[in-house]
């Protein structure tokens, strides 16, 4: 029943995130947040916001927090915007750069959040359809539409792309905005940014959920000429000027300054992905190359939902979607080595 719903929303078909469970322990392999705890300093960081200023609003601009990010990426505080979590930014971005009568493009087999995003915005798109070995198809994005979006690395393949390529879409797609979605670039892929000063049409999107483990905190931001962040501040204030909290921005600058802990997290992240895909392989799966905090894996033996259903009755989450090209494949989360090693003695009873 929808009744007093508008029309706008009437049919909308929402974005569907992974499960939160509340019921009983799982070992949490399915919604790609980090296994480790944040930097001790953004911890700390956050208690010492969490005094009598929490009587007034944050500051709109998210000025210090900016600050921090552009001297990391070598870019002027006036090419960052900052809000509440990457959706947000990707949200507001939609609505700030694409038209309804131009399509935007995007890869078939991507970030769910897109498609949900262009309907919602009335927008119209094309999902053009992945290579054979699920790598990105490039050309078909190069020209011809209204807007282009790539993940980079890809969710859920984990595949990325070089800066070359990149560099091909931006000179491919000259009069229309680019947006290179990196929530997942810190786990071995090449970032953008430095791709910022040649490209006025470029809009490089990250997040603090993965690398710097402050999924809870909702903190995201995008980098590109200061044009494009002019548009996002519009479209940002005219809905909601306030949309990084005081404790938000406090942790996340905390963890964009503590460089070395940053390092080591992400180096974990790699380590255990390097082995485990090595793992998986000598199962009997096959894994896709991941440049992200994630493997994608599919076994000739078994489909994806059935694998699926047996972790979970062993109490190990991972992501599956029922799509038809990627029906038999799975999405694992990279955690500890020790949930890993769960997992791997959960696959191989069920395998047997």
């Amino acid at each position: 029943m929808k009744e007093f719903w508008s029309d706008r929303i009437r049919d909308a078909v929402p974005y569907v995130p992974g499960e939160q469970p509340r019921d009983r322990k799982f070992v949490k392999l399915n919604t790609n947040e980090c296994p480790y705890p944040p930097s001790p300093r953004a911890l700390e960081a956050i208690r010492a916001a969490a005094d009598s200023s929490l009587r007034l609003y944050p500051d709109p601009e998210c000025l210090s927090l900016r600050r921090a990010i552009a001297a990391r990426e070598g870019l002027r505080e006036d090419q960052v915007f900052c809000s509440n979590g990457s959706d947000e930014v990707l949200a507001f971005a939609f609505q700030a750069f694409f038209n309804p009568e131009r399509e935007i493009v995007f890869p078939r087999i991507t970030y769910s959040f897109y498609p949900v995003y262009t309907n919602y915005f009335g927008l119209t798109c094309r999902r053009v359809p992945m290579n054979p070995d699920f790598s990105d198809p490039i050309d078909a994005l190069c020209g011809g539409n209204g807007g282009v979006v790539l993940c980079n690395p890809n969710a859920p393949t984990g595949i990325a792309v070089e800066l070359d390529v990149v560099e091909k879409l931006l000179q491919a797609n000259p009069e229309v905005v680019v947006i290179v979605d990196e929530a997942y670039v810190d786990f071995g892929a090449q970032s953008a940014v430095p791709l910022i000063r040649k490209y006025p049409n470029l809009l490089v999107v990250q997040t603090a959920s993965k690398s710097r483990a402050l999924a809870g905190l909702r903190v995201g931001w995008a980098m590109g000429n200061e044009n494009l962040i002019a548009a996002l501040r519009c479209v940002r204030d005219s809905i909601n000027s306030y949309t990084v909290d005081r404790l938000a921005m406090a942790g996340a600058q905390a963890a964009i300054e503590d460089e070395e802990y940053f390092q080591s997290l992400r180096s974990r992240v790699m380590a255990t992905r390097a082995w485990t895909a090595k793992a998986l392989k000598e199962m009997g799966f096959t894994v896709l190359d991941s440049r992200a905090n994630f493997l994608f894996a599919a076994h000739p033996g078994m489909g994806g939902r059935e694998l699926l259903d047996a972790l979970r009755q062993r109490g190990i989450l991972v992501r599956w979607w029922n799509d038809e090209p990627i029906r038999d494949w799975l999405r694992i989360t990279v955690g500890t080595d020790g949930e890993m090693e769960e997992l791997m003695r959960a696959l191989r009873e069920i395998l047997g």
